[in-house]
């Protein structure tokens, strides 16, 4: 009988961000068989990138070159907002900062609800957008980039209590509901975050 050959050492990649919802999505997703160990940069020491890039694929193609650049892993960065045609395609890449703080979702909220006050239901469309971007080393020339969209409408008033973000006031195409009250698991297969996670895994084998 022959021996079985050892099984080849798992690869560490490194998620740039310090999110651990970022790194289940990512583990859940792309490392199933064990070839794949992710590892955020905020465990290994690593601060943010700064922002700067014009467009969310620049932003996701800093944060992974910081990321890859600060530990010499393969890097994966995203970057991610919510587009609104009445305005023109705010917040876009300020989504998260909106109304001036990082992360203050319901001042968010509040601000895109007051901006599209009149603005009738029909002419209310919005998409979410995700960006993930792999390099395989700070200076790789041919990044992977997936992308995923996920198209609905702003409603009038936040509703459920699940998610985050823009959630409460994002209702997909195709549903009665808001963002956030769709079953998390479900969200998480449609979301335009799963879309393009989904992407990423198809673009993998050409390695």
């Amino acid at each position: 009988m022959r021996p079985t050959p050892p099984r080849p050492a798992a690869s560490r990649w490194v998620i740039a961000s310090s999110n651990a919802g970022k790194l289940r999505e990512f583990r859940e997703l792309l490392g199933g068989d064990g070839r794949i160990k992710f590892v955020t940069q905020g465990q290994l020491g690593v601060g943010d990138a700064e922002e700067t890039g014009l467009s969310f694929v620049e932003n996701a193609l800093l944060k992974a070159r910081h990321a890859a650049a600060a530990t010499g892993l393969p890097a994966l960065g995203d970057d991610s907002g919510l587009c609104v045609d009445a305005l023109d395609g705010a917040p876009g890449l300020y989504s998260a900062r909106y109304a001036g703080g990082h992360g203050d979702a319901r001042a968010n909220i509040a601000k895109l609800l007051t901006a599209l006050a009149g603005v009738p239901e029909t002419q209310r469309n919005a998409h979410f957008i995700a960006v993930i971007v792999l390099l395989r080393h700070a200076e790789d020339p041919q990044p992977l980039i997936a992308q995923g969209i996920w198209r609905g409408r702003i409603l009038d008033a936040p509703r459920g209590d699940g998610g985050f973000g823009y959630d409460p006031v994002f209702r997909p195409d195709g549903h009665a509901c808001s963002a956030a009250e769709l079953d998390p698991a479900l969200k998480n297969r449609i979301s335009h975050r799963g879309l393009a996670l989904n992407a990423l895994q198809r673009q993998l084998p050409h390695l």
